[in-house]
């Protein structure tokens, strides 16, 4: 059986981290407050909306990035999971952002929350495009 490549172990390692990035977050967010960019009943309500979803999309990062490391086929639809919940998620977070006029604020962190929007609206692209290429590598190198 062939390894997966570098680029794979490397997206693997991403995704991973994506993962563990999320839970830490909702960690702090909960236990200290710390990553909360505003104390608005409104706002944390919204904020208080998203862990579910969230662990949906971690659940499907890390199983696409074990599948990817074994170099099963299996993690193609898991990482297309995971990079379009990150899409959908971005967009709703981007969307109350403006909406709320919450880009504005500068805080160290609004600038985290920015950085998460960005990952969310480029790895997730990213994720799916990249995985959905390999497919062909994945089925026919490693079995289904």
């Amino acid at each position: 059986m062939a390894r997966p490549t570098r680029a794979d172990r490397t997206h693997a390692a991403a995704m991973l981290f994506a993962a563990v990035f999320t839970a830490a977050y909702w960690g702090a967010f909960f236990s200290s407050g710390a990553v909360q960019s505003a104390r608005d009943p409104v706002y944390l309500a919204f904020e208080r909306a998203f862990p579910l979803a969230d662990g949906y999309m971690a659940f499907c990062l890390v199983t696409s990035a074990l599948l990817l490391l074994r170099g099963r086929l299996a993690a193609v639809p898991w990482g297309i999971a995971a990079g379009s919940a990150m899409v959908y998620l971005g967009g709703m977070d981007v969307l109350f952002n403006l909406e709320h006029g919450k880009y504005a604020d500068r805080s160290p962190e609004m600038l985290l929350e920015i950085a998460i929007n960005v990952a969310c609206l480029g790895f997730g692209p990213f994720t799916m495009l990249r995985l959905w290429g390999r497919r062909t590598h994945l089925g026919s190198m490693f079995g289904r």
